[in-house]
Parts: C-alpha cells; structure tokens; sequence
C-alpha cells in the first residue's frame, strides 16, 4: 500500500542515495566558494528540522574569514595533541595518521549553537527530557548534511575542540550549548566508505545485530540479508 503523499520512484531513491551517501568529509575541500543561494537553501533545509515544542534552538554562525578559521585551527591543534596522547602504541599511530580535520581548506565553515534556555515552545516536551532541546539540534544538522550531499558539498564535524575555548573565541553566551564546528565546501570526490572504515579505525556492525524486539533482551527476528 502506497500513501497518496509518497514520493516518485525516483525521488524516493534520491533521498535514500543522499542518507547512504553522506559522509563526514576530512580533507579534499576545493577552494571553490559555496555561493550564498546554496548556503541558504542549506540553512533553510536547517531549518525545516524537527524540534521539540517548536523550540527551534539552533543557532547558526557563519564562519568564512581565514583569520577566524585559523583560531579555531590553533584550538583544534591543542585539543588534538591531548587527544592523541589518550592513545598508545599501535593505535596512536594508526590516530596519528587519520585526517581528522579540513578547518584550514574548507572555505566555509558553520558553529552550531544550542539555546536551551529559549522559552519558545513553553516547554512541551522538555519536562521530562530536557535534553530534547540539544536532540532537536542536531536535527537540524543531520537535515543540513543531507541536503548539502545533495548539493555536491562536502561536511565535516570537527569535534575535537575545547567548547569553551571555541565559545570564548566567537563571543558565544555562556548559556548557549555549544554542539557542533562544521567545515564546508566542495569536494575532489566522495569516498565510498567513510573513512574510518576505509584507514582501518573501525567497522560498521551489521544492522541485525543491533534491532531488539518488544524488550532490550529479545533479539529482533531478521537476518542481515532480509535488511
């Protein structure tokens, strides 16, 4: 049975192509400017995004000055030096060589801000979950990622950063949740695994493995070749 609002065939394996397709782009950001129409159409797709109440709490800084973009560099290299040290031998290594970052090639870049005192919605939903305010946040970046796969463009989430650092830096409120630094930009190519399949880091588990039926204790009855 097909609802009267589904979408085309082909529409429908446009939006399952961008979900299989995204990836977390590191490095191989062109120079090229991302133009502000496709910006907006992304921040506009931002925008669109589930949130609880109708709180809306995302907040969006638009980062394109290479002064700017070098600071954070700074701040990315510190907290990666400590990173790095939380790794031994083999693996340190192997953390060593990923490319964890594209802050000094992308040429835009996003901070995404959560403002969970915001009293838009009057609080549905956030009695008894207020972390809901932070969930629908990153809504709105999954909504983001989604539809700049679909633009051709490349994101990367850099989260090795000190928040209050980053915060201090672009003059953040304090009561504003700092969630995500985002680099921007076109790409060389996207890769066909993430990286971090690709350099060996991790593995992606099998769906199957992960589905409960009912109660947490119950597997669900499904193969990985049924999925």
């Amino acid at each position: 049975m097909q609802s009267g609002g589904a979408f085309s065939l082909s529409e429908t394996e446009a939006v399952y192509r961008a979900i299989r397709e995204r990836r977390d782009v590191r490095s191989g950001f062109l120079p090229d400017a991302v133009e502000e129409a496709v910006l907006l159409r992304l921040l506009r797709a931002a925008h669109c995004a589930p949130s609880v109440g109708l709180m809306q709490p995302a907040r969006f800084i638009v980062v394109r000055s290479h002064e700017t973009r070098s600071a954070v560099h700074q701040l990315f290299l510190e907290a990666n030096r400590a990173a790095a040290a939380a790794y031994h031998d083999e693996q340190q290594e192997l953390y060593r060589s990923l490319r964890l970052e594209g802050l000094l090639q992308a040429p835009l870049h996003l901070c995404v801000v959560c403002d969970e005192t915001s009293t838009q919605g009057h609080g549905l939903g956030r009695h008894t979950m207020p972390q809901t305010s932070i969930y629908s946040t990153v809504c709105a970046i999954q909504n983001l990622w989604l539809a700049a796969r679909a633009e051709g463009i490349g994101v990367g989430w850099v989260s090795i950063l000190d928040p209050a650092a980053l915060k201090n830096l672009l003059h953040v409120p304090p009561e504003m949740e700092l969630i995500a630094w985002l680099c921007l930009g076109y790409v060389e190519q996207f890769a066909p695994l993430p990286d971090l399949e690709r350099d060996g880091w991790e593995q992606r588990r099998p769906l199957a493995s992960l589905l409960r039926s009912e109660f947490f204790d119950r597997p669900y009855p499904v193969t990985e070749e049924e999925l």
